[in-house]
């Protein structure tokens, strides 16, 4: 029971981002135990999976390659997993907090009695090397620490944005194995019951997360008309617009721009926070940003305390001059 395991999530062949983030973090999380970092891959046509995870420190690749393995499904999945913890019986196991990991997470923890924490914002190792699961609680108000001593493995669900994804290198010198299992012997065809006859998936038409600057509002940007102004400046700057729940909330722009706890998390290299009063639902969404800029007109707004720079007034007063200024200056 000393080895770390990474479930990854696959969309035609390629490994999602927010498993190569847990991969980064899971690396660093192995190194402090003293263990090895592994990672399962399940689904069809999976050749160049070990070429996408080594980099980031995989010491070993569990791979199930099945046709009938993708689309992802919840029973093949969950019995691939639950028979693979219950041989290789790991210490820690680690998913996104994706709608696969929603799904898959929950079913695994519950048929191995090994309970979960969802949504973790860090991940630490503590006292007796437990895992401390790091997450908001009561709506945002508290941060608990979540521990489990007695029950193995410790599992957790981590949102996307909130780990860095970083490649090791050559330098390090980490071989990676890969092991391919007879799918048959994890499944039956009882867990083949409900079939995916056809998925239709719409590509968000924003890409925040990636974005290099955002220009974000809250409530204090006082309506829907007031947000064009942070589009336009946003437009100028070759940026994205986002939004804190508050705004979302009030109709002034649409859900899938939200920044925080309950949205997205983000770290780009320009935030800059528009009428955001800078709650930790908020904060915990934002603040790995490399440059913060807070535009607000009550200069005790809890953001400041994080912001590089403020400019105290109101969205309508300083908007229009920084558009006027970027249109005149930038080429």
């Amino acid at each position: 029971m000393n080895n770390l395991f990474v479930y990854c999530e696959i969309e035609d062949g390629i490994v999602a981002d927010v498993s190569l983030e847990l991969l980064t973090k899971g690396r660093q999380l192995a190194e402090t135990l003293g263990c090895r970092l592994e990672a399962v891959a399940a689904g069809h046509n999976l050749e160049g999976v070990g070429a996408q995870v080594f980099p980031y420190g995989v010491e070993k690749l569990h791979v199930f390659d099945d046709p009938r393995l993708s689309p992802y499904a919840s029973l093949p999945h969950t019995s691939i997993m639950v028979k693979l913890f219950s041989v290789e019986k790991p210490q820690i196991a680690l998913m996104g907090a994706t709608s696969i990991g929603r799904d898959l997470g929950p079913r695994v923890s519950s048929a191995l009695g090994s309970g979960l924490t969802a949504d973790c914002t860090a991940l630490e190792i503590g006292e007796n090397n437990l895992l401390y699961q790091i997450r908001p609680a009561f709506g945002g108000n508290i941060v608990a620490t979540i521990i489990n001593p007695d029950c193995r493995p410790q599992m957790a669900t981590v949102r996307e944005g909130v780990m860095k994804k970083e490649e090791l290198g050559t330098a390090v010198g980490i071989k990676g194995e890969t092991v391919k299992y007879d799918v048959t012997k994890y499944v039956s065809d009882t867990d083949f019951a409900v079939s995916i006859i056809d998925r239709q998936m719409e590509k968000s038409k924003t890409n925040i997360k990636g974005a290099p600057i955002i220009v974000a509002g809250g409530y204090g940007v006082g309506s829907k008309e007031n947000f064009m102004l942070l589009h336009e400046l946003a437009t100028v700057l070759g940026g994205e617009v986002g939004a804190s729940r508050a705004a979302v909330d009030a109709g002034f722009t649409e859900h899938e721009r939200q920044i925080g706890q309950t949205g997205l998390t983000v770290r780009p290299k320009l935030y800059i926070a528009c009428g955001i009063s800078g709650q930790i639902q908020h904060i915990a969404g934002m603040q790995e940003s490399s440059i913060i800029i807070s535009i607000n007109n009550d200069p005790a707004a809890p953001i400041n305390a994080i912001a590089d720079y403020v400019i105290t007034g109101t969205v309508e007063d300083a908007l229009p001059k920084m558009i006027k200024y970027y249109k005149k200056n930038t080429k």
